[in-house]
């Protein structure tokens, strides 16, 4: 029975690689819920898991040529899933440090009647700096940053997957950095631009 399954995958991946869409249904239906668990069980959020999920079988439809006829599937979709997840946290983590260090930064040099007189400077430092980001980035910099929506929340309103409203936080972090040094902004409007709001 599990040579008929084999088999059963292996006719369904040749029809896939060709880009039949039937067969793509079919292997999605096949094998969502044992990826799903196993994006569960690495992320431990179920909204994450499934855009996760999305981003899996997005990943296979876009790149059907390096479909492996010779290798499980099933083997094939726990790869991508686990790079993506491995991209996911990486991407975390690097903002969080970005972050952390920013902030650590702005906390050693903090003087507040400086503070105070470049207040509005700083704001439309941080105005301009967003106004140069492409029109998807500054939507999702927006939103999470200055507006407080989560990811999720910013996905769903968007109609992106969790990974790509990541992606663009961290290219947007980069894209603002680079900005405020090209302009030689000090430490404290550097850290400013990427934490402070327009409130």
């Amino acid at each position: 029975m599990n040579g008929q399954f084999l088999q059963n995958d292996q006719d369904l991946m040749v029809r896939l690689k060709s880009g039949d869409k039937k067969a793509f249904a079919t292997l999605y239906k096949l094998y969502a819920e044992q990826i799903f668990k196993r994006l569960i069980r690495l992320v431990k959020h179920e909204s994450i898991a499934e855009e996760l999920l999305q981003d899996v079988f997005m990943r296979i439809w876009e790149n059907l040529e390096n479909i492996d006829l010779e290798k499980p599937f099933g083997a094939y979709l726990y790869r991508i899933a686990q790079n993506l997840v491995t991209d996911l946290f990486r991407r975390a983590a690097y903002e969080k440090q970005l972050l952390d260090y920013l902030i650590e930064g702005m906390t050693e040099l903090y003087n507040p009647v400086e503070e105070s007189e470049h207040g509005a400077e700083v704001k439309h430092l941080l105005q301009q700096a967003i106004d140069t980001l492409p029109t998807q980035r500054r939507k999702v910099y927006i939103l999470c940053k200055l507006e407080g929506k989560t990811y999720v929340e910013a996905s769903q309103l968007l109609g992106m997957s969790v990974s790509t409203i990541s992606d663009h936080i961290v290219k947007a972090n980069k894209a603002l950095a680079i900005y405020a040094v090209n302009r030689k902004i000090s430490i404290v409007l550097l850290a400013t631009l990427l934490i402070c709001d327009l409130t």
